[in-house]
């Protein structure tokens, strides 16, 4: 079955013209970019009046809300069969989202937005995150194994994943390490509770990350019909048009949050998003009929995980050194995980 056969089998309907699909491409971003900017308001109030914090709100709400696009475009395309486009949307989603830390650290001209930005909890975020792809790494380099139709690992990832979560909640609330602080390290600021106020932000939060949500889906079903036309293959389809598609929110999220002064929301909302994303794979595995996904998918699903790992490596390495001021103004990190992103598309493009 080719791409053209799942869009037509329940994802979108292929009768649509390329100039509509390119339409409500197009139409679901601007939504995107105007609830994102709200959202990113609402989401900076609510962490300062609830006490969880930047680098929590946007690992958890965030992160996850945003999320649910591509949550639904690999689950649909699991269903359907395509392994490769289910586990490659997760992993190149993953890869793209780091790259978006990298273009807020573009728009944060002060100093390095991981100098600025760095505190435990967003070092316990990476660190999950490295644990978490660790995980379908095993299950991929192992023998197929299956408890009823799903992977051990799928489980193992959703336990860790709960885990892993509460632990970034305790480094907020009760931190054992502390950066230095420095003229370029933010600080959060603290705002007085008025009870309506909060569950007015909540209900406004929920109906933004209601449309940002709807608007993702859109997003990712134009995306493939788009793809379709073109006739990309599935890997590629996944790991690159879908991927960059469903993670627009993220982009136009950690841009709003950097601009206004939000650094933990932004870093937070980036990689508590791509922990999420990791949750795409069991997700897929439980769909996925005709096997273990893991089992199920070849080189180029390696080549993603292998490339998130290590551009989820080189920004830990970048919150931990903290450079002040790099080449263009960016943290060497940001320079890096630039290039592989770029090695990466031209590895899969040429193959």
């Amino acid at each position: 079955m080719s791409i053209l056969a799942l869009v037509s089998n329940g994802v979108c309907d292929m009768e649509l013209s390329l100039t509509v699909s390119l339409a409500g491409f197009l139409l679901a971003a601007v939504v995107i970019g105007i609830c994102g900017v709200l959202m990113t308001a609402r989401a900076e109030h609510l962490a300062r009046v609830t006490g969880l914090g930047q680098a929590v709100m946007g690992a958890v709400f965030i992160g996850a809300t945003t999320s649910l696009s591509g949550l639904v475009t690999s689950g649909t395309a699991a269903i359907q069969g395509y392994a490769s486009l289910a586990v490659s949307n997760s992993l190149g989603g993953i890869a793209v989202q780091t790259v978006f830390l990298a273009v807020a650290d573009m728009v944060y001209r002060r100093a390095n937005l991981e100098h600025a930005a760095t505190s435990e909890a967003n070092l316990q975020q990476v660190a999950l995150l490295i644990a978490l792809l660790a995980i379908p790494l095993f299950a991929m380099a192992t023998p197929e194994l299956q408890i009823g139709s799903i992977h051990p690992a799928s489980i193992v990832l959703v336990i860790a994943y709960i885990g892993g979560v509460k632990l970034v909640s305790r480094a907020y609330e009760h931190p054992m390490w502390q950066p230095r602080i420095t003229r370029q390290t933010r600080h959060e600021k603290e705002r007085e509770r008025d009870e309506w106020a909060t569950t007015r932000d909540w209900l406004v939060f929920a109906a933004l990350a209601a449309a940002v949500a709807t608007s993702g889906w859109v997003i990712a079903m134009s995306g493939i019909a788009l793809s379709a036309h073109l006739g990309i293959q599935e890997s590629v389809v996944g790991g690159v048009f879908t991927a960059v598609s469903t993670s627009l929110p993220e982009l136009v999220i950690a841009v709003a949050a950097v601009r206004r002064g939000a650094l933990a929301l932004a870093v937070g909302d980036v990689i508590g998003g791509n922990s999420f994303d990791v949750l795409f794979l069991s997700f897929s595995d439980a769909l996925y009929l005709e096997g273990s996904v893991y089992a199920a998918v070849g080189g180029d699903e390696l080549l993603w995980i292998a490339v998130t790992i290590l551009m989820s490596g080189v920004l830990m390495m970048g919150l931990l050194r903290r450079e002040k001021f790099g080449f263009a103004n960016i943290g060497f990190e940001s320079t890096l995980v630039l290039g592989l992103y770029a090695i990466t598309l031209a590895t899969l493009l040429l193959r």
